[in-house]
């Protein structure tokens, strides 16, 4: 037996913590020579799904059933787009958000592993729905959070109505923290990139590292605390700009 039977990982009814010791890799429709970690998804109470997806070289992944954004964790890929010449050439930190029925073939050139965001689109009668962007996340400017220089926001979409959700990176200097336990209408897709600390999701706390995945479903109580002598980061996702009905 392994670890007998011992892990972080927890399934509560407002939050789940994964560790990578319980991952499942699993095939999926549209991907080849890779597979994919699930991390949340609607089976789970989510109204998005969240992935890991680690491919091989010459391995692809297609257009999904929605609206997609993608994140590069690992590896040198190429992203073609229909009705774009341009093949696009991504790096760790590259991402693309891609609109829904919006052809695409990302293809690895090495060994590789892609953070995966797919939810349903929900458009406004008064916003063009979002086109195609990609770009760097290493060149995005960083904002203080609530003015604090050692919690630094990079927002990978557009401060626009038109999008549903938002995503962005949070990197915490050693020893930063959030300032209040949050507690909202959003839920969070959570997957730590670099360095770790504590987490309070609910009524419990946790200590997390890089590779661990989180969800908050809406009205969680949440907190982060960033330990150790190194910057935490994590990539965050949330639904955001509509109404809740």
């Amino acid at each position: 037996m392994l670890n007998l039977g011992h892990t972080r990982s927890t399934n509560k009814h407002d939050h789940l913590l994964l560790t990578p010791d319980t991952f499942i890799r699993t095939p999926l429709p549209g991907l080849t020579k890779g597979l994919a970690i699930v991390h949340v998804a609607p089976a789970a109470g989510a109204a998005f799904t969240q992935m890991t997806i680690e491919l091989e070289p010459g391995g692809t992944l297609t257009e999904g059933p929605t609206q997609r954004l993608i994140y590069v964790l690992e590896g040198k890929l190429t992203l073609a787009v229909e009705g774009q010449r341009k093949l696009h050439k991504l790096a760790p930190g590259s991402y693309a958000y891609i609109p829904t029925e919006h052809t695409h073939t990302l293809t690895a050139i090495t060994p590789s592993r892609i953070a995966v965001i797919d939810k349903p689109f929900l458009p406004l009668e008064t916003e063009p729905n979002p086109e195609f962007l990609i770009g760097r996340e290493q060149a995005l400017p960083a904002a203080p959070l609530n003015g604090d220089p050692d919690l630094l926001v990079r927002s990978l979409l557009p401060a626009s109505l038109a999008f549903d959700f938002a995503c962005n990176t949070m990197t915490y200097a050693p020893g930063a923290a959030l300032s209040q336990v949050e507690i909202h209408y959003m839920e969070h897709g959570l997957l730590m990139l670099e360095g770790g600390g504590i987490y309070r999701l609910g009524d419990s706390w946790y200590p997390t590292t890089a590779g661990d995945f989180i969800w908050m479903a809406p009205y969680c109580p949440q907190w982060f605390g960033a330990i150790g002598k190194r910057p935490a980061k994590y990539l965050i996702y949330k639904d955001f700009n509509r109404h809740t009905l």
